[in-house]
């Protein structure tokens, strides 16, 4: 076999190779022009073969990649700065009926004797993706299995509790019909009260929760006095106090007026200080500060109770969590998260300090939103 049979059994078997592939192989000159395509490739995109030979690569391309294409080429061409040529990278082709697939384009320069071209392997990796989505959707789907086990034990735990009591204080108040009993009837008649109470807290959490997860909770601020909504949730909150607990209130800015939710704010204060009430202690006082500046507003809620154990602080928010000291004090687990998550809608953040018997303290920041009605 002489040398120009050699050549040219070389190219037929080269042309074999390219015709057999099972990824797309094309090439381009450097005007982006198509030069060629192997079926594998013009099947993936569901053109013959001779459809696409002249035609401008970029019609491959969903945009904004297509009109980006010859931009880039003609960059790289004057440059040499790689996005693409000799490094690789996922990308989203664009089929003849307007469907689009992922793929993962490997690109490399070669020179020629009549000048470059541009080699492009495509590899559709539709069915690595759908596998991803699919591992991503069972592992939703296990959490969410994991979430309504735990709603279900939290839920059965929480509401025994308070009726258990409610029942057993009810029965004993019968037996109390004489006037010397009065004492022994406030008392029950105020543990009734206190676990109703536990049970509407309750049920507000899951409540929130709930709307939370439906996206049903809408962030709708306006102009309102921020030092006395502060002083509205204390009230509403007092009738909850241990004996001898007082909240000390101080506002420390002349600014009073903010632009906010007032409705989520009133929420997320009511969760902070039923927290320093139900984790601290009788007699201990629990402090509640604010400022409006400029920049920004700050509230912190202070108490001096039993505090969080530094190993669950990282924990402290996640939905249904309790530390290993609050276990035999009522709670969901749920309010942290639920506060996060009005702050979040509310453009704001939560921080916390925290010592073990020592007490914690929360605080809440927004920015500064401008509104025509605030001064």
């Amino acid at each position: 076999m002489n040398n120009k049979e050699q050549q040219i059994d070389t190219q037929s078997r080269l042309q074999a190779i390219i015709d057999t592939a099972t990824d797309g192989i094309v090439t381009i000159d450097t005007k982006g022009n198509i030069e060629s395509i192997n079926p594998a490739g013009a099947n993936l995109f569901g053109y013959d073969p001779q459809e696409l030979i002249g035609k401008n690569v970029s019609i491959l391309m969903p945009e904004p990649y297509r009109k980006e294409h010859d931009k880039y080429l003609d960059n790289y061409l004057k440059t040499g700065h790689k996005k693409i040529i000799g490094i690789g990278r996922e990308v989203v082709g664009l089929r003849s009926d307007g469907s689009v697939f992922p793929a993962r384009l490997s690109v490399a320069e070669v020179q020629l004797n009549k000048g470059r071209i541009f080699t492009g392997i495509i590899h559709d990796i539709s069915d690595k993706v759908l596998a991803a989505e699919a591992q991503e959707a069972l592992k939703r789907e296990k959490e969410l299995n994991a979430l309504k086990s735990r709603f279900i034990t939290t839920a059965s735990h929480e509401f025994r509790t308070p009726l258990t009591s409610i029942l057993s204080s009810a029965t004993l108040i019968g037996k109390y019909n004489k006037t010397e009993l009065q004492d022994k009837r406030v008392k029950h008649i105020d543990r009734i009260q206190r676990s109703v109470r536990n049970l509407n807290n309750i049920l507000n959490d899951f409540l929130s929760i709930s709307k939370l997860e439906e996206g049903k909770v809408k962030h709708i601020p306006f102009s309102f006095n921020l030092k006395e909504a502060i002083e509205e949730s204390i009230e509403e909150l007092e009738a909850m106090t241990k004996a001898n607990q007082k909240i000390i209130f101080q506002h420390f800015t002349t600014k009073e007026q903010v632009f906010l939710d007032k409705k989520l704010l009133h929420n997320v204060l009511i969760n902070l200080l039923s927290n320093a009430i139900k984790y601290s202690n009788e007699g201990q006082q629990i402090d509640i500060r604010s400022a409006v500046s400029q920049e920004n507003i700050l509230i912190e809620v202070q108490d001096y109770g039993i505090g969080i154990p530094h190993k669950a602080q990282v924990h402290l928010f996640e939905r249904f969590f309790r530390a290993d000291n609050v276990s035999n004090i009522q709670g969901t687990g749920l309010g942290l998260n639920i506060i996060r998550r009005y702050l979040q809608l509310m453009g704001g953040s939560i921080t916390f300090d925290s010592e073990l018997n020592k007490g914690t303290t929360f605080r809440i920041e927004f920015p500064i939103y401008h509104d025509s009605n605030v001064h």
